[in-house]
């Protein structure tokens, strides 16, 4: 295979991977959420609680952009605001109840899909497509501003 061929087939994978992304899923007592949503769920749940700007830095995006979407989970139910415990200046944000239920759904919906893809490959090409996507992984976060 000659590397015009990989080129597009690694642009398919993409092309497949946008339009995943652009679908809202639903979560839950959560309901529909975008992949924004979800994604910013996901990481606040990791670090329950956290700053906004700790997020913004986290997810490679504007504290506006986060404000407006912490806006729209909070409408939801899905999380809160409170005080900082040192700094009197900031808060925090945390995940609701409901937010930590989408945070689980979430979390198994990958496991899923990652058993479900596994399932496709020996343990020599699971080794080499992790291997793989590590290295694709690293390339893209390197080539970022690129």
């Amino acid at each position: 295979m000659n590397n015009i061929n990989r080129s597009q087939k690694l642009g398919r994978l993409f092309f497949q991977l946008q339009r995943l992304e652009k679908n809202p899923k639903k979560y839950g007592e959560a309901g529909h959420l975008t992949p924004s949503e979800i994604h910013t769920i996901d990481a606040i749940g990791i670090e329950d609680p956290i700053q906004m700007s700790e997020l913004a830095t986290k997810l490679k995006v504007t504290k506006g952009a986060i404000t407006q979407i912490f806006k729209k989970l909070e409408t939801k139910g899905l999380v809160k605001k409170g005080p900082h415990p040192t700094d009197s200046r900031s808060f925090i944000i945390s995940l609701t109840e409901k937010g930590k239920a989408a945070y689980l759904l979430h979390e198994q919906l990958h496991l899923r899909f990652f058993q479900s893809l596994s399932d496709q490959f020996n343990e020599q090409e699971l080794e080499i497509f992790e291997l793989g996507i590590e290295k694709l992984t690293k390339f893209i976060q390197d080539n970022e501003e690129v």
